[in-house]
């Protein structure tokens, strides 16, 4: 409510919101003075004013994101990967700036900035899209202060450009890579010095089944029906699960993954080096492939690199595009392959299927020429001859 009174022959209002400014006028005629609060107090709650200065002062952009990294990332499936962009993030001085002098030209800065670095773990320029992917917990946590936080900041990012760039992948395995890769993947080692078991059934099992690499990480036991041959998802990145048939190969991976030594929970911290195959927050005997996500990705990078001659430019995401176009050259469908690989729509299942060029060069090879087939057609009919 607005408070007014008459001072000094004048009628001053003043005009009180929490996480605004007070603001405050006199007039002449009370009558004046009412209808200015009532058109203050509906503008403060249309959030139509400008914010509290004197609170964006006393936050750090650096406390926000830690809030969001503590109370909001632990809800969300991505949090192991958007803490690491955050805690990054907060290494840069644009987080040590107030809420109240940050703009968005600090934030096109900090993208310029960003756009000439080279990653050290690819030895890559930092991509358009790379970029988005960091800093869309940062949108979204701009959003939550505002709407869940009641913090009168407004969003730096919201019109911030990026150039969209079109990085679709049509790499898949050239002639021999399939061997090389599980030729150098049986030679792995644990801490303890035993083979690593896990990261050959793991590239196999991609390519028979044209699942991600999270998706198969979280394979359970309990979603597995080895007697019908079948497999639940029940977590996608599309939100979605789904069923797939389990080839034969693809349940002999799964057989080798179960039969390895399991340690259970009382003797966990005694076995050595677990703590470098499984996730910390997991019991063992619940994986199918108890193996941290980031011991995966250091062998993946090791086995392209160790391989004779060395294996270029190949990403385990790869072994879903090659999964996926394998399935189209067995002769399924389109529904039947989008059952399996989770695709809802048709454009987004023809990103990932690439056609073998040998194999298309083959079925040219093997019929007559377009030339010829056009000369056929361009003869009379016997019919017609006169």
């Amino acid at each position: 409510m607005a408070s007014i009174r008459k001072r000094n022959g004048r009628w001053n209002v003043q005009v009180r919101r929490k996480g605004s400014s007070p603001r405050s006028r006199s007039f002449l005629v009370k009558a004046d003075a009412l209808e200015w609060a009532r058109e203050i107090e509906r503008s403060l709650d249309r959030q139509e004013l400008g914010p509290d200065r004197k609170t964006l002062k006393g936050i750090t952009l650096a406390e926000l994101v830690t809030r969001y990294r503590d109370e909001v990332l632990p809800k969300k499936r991505s949090c192991r990967f958007e803490t690491i962009l955050l805690d990054r993030f907060m290494r840069h001085s644009i987080a040590s700036k107030s809420l109240n002098d940050l703009q968005s030209k600090d934030f096109a800065q900090y993208r310029d900035q960003r756009l000439k670095e080279v990653s050290r773990l690819t030895g890559r320029p930092v991509t358009a899209n790379s970029l988005r992917r960091e800093l869309a917990p940062l949108y979204h946590m701009f959003k939550m202060a505002k709407a869940e936080w009641h913090i009168p900041t407004g969003n730096p990012l919201q019109d911030l450009y990026l150039p969209a760039i079109d990085v679709r992948r049509e790499r898949r395995l050239r002639p021999g890579e399939e061997e090389r890769l599980l030729s150098q993947a049986r030679q792995l080692r644990q801490l303890n010095g035993e083979p690593n078991p896990y990261v050959v059934p793991i590239i196999l099992f991609a390519l028979e089944t044209a699942m991600r690499q999270g998706e198969i990480l979280r394979i359970e036991l309990r979603n597995i029906d080895f007697e019908r041959s079948l497999l639940v998802i029940p977590f996608t990145k599309n939100g979605h699960s789904r069923t797939i048939p389990l080839t034969n190969k693809a349940k002999a991976c799964l057989t080798l993954a179960f039969a390895q030594p399991r340690p259970d929970q009382t003797e966990r911290n005694s076995f050595e080096g677990f703590a470098r195959i499984g996730p910390p927050h997991v019991i063992p005997t619940t994986k199918a492939f108890p193996i941290h996500v980031e011991v995966l990705k250091t062998s993946w990078t090791r086995i392209c690199r160790r391989a004779t001659p060395r294996i270029e430019d190949l990403h385990f995401h790869d072994l879903r595009h090659e999964a996926i176009s394998r399935l189209f050259e067995l002769g399924l469908t389109v529904p039947e392959v989008a059952s399996i690989s989770g695709h809802r729509t048709l454009a987004q299942l023809m990103r990932y299927s690439h056609a073998s060029q040998e194999a298309v060069r083959a079925k040219l090879l093997d019929r007559p020429s377009i030339s010829s087939t056009m000369e056929r057609k361009a003869l009379p009919s016997p019919e017609l001859t006169i």
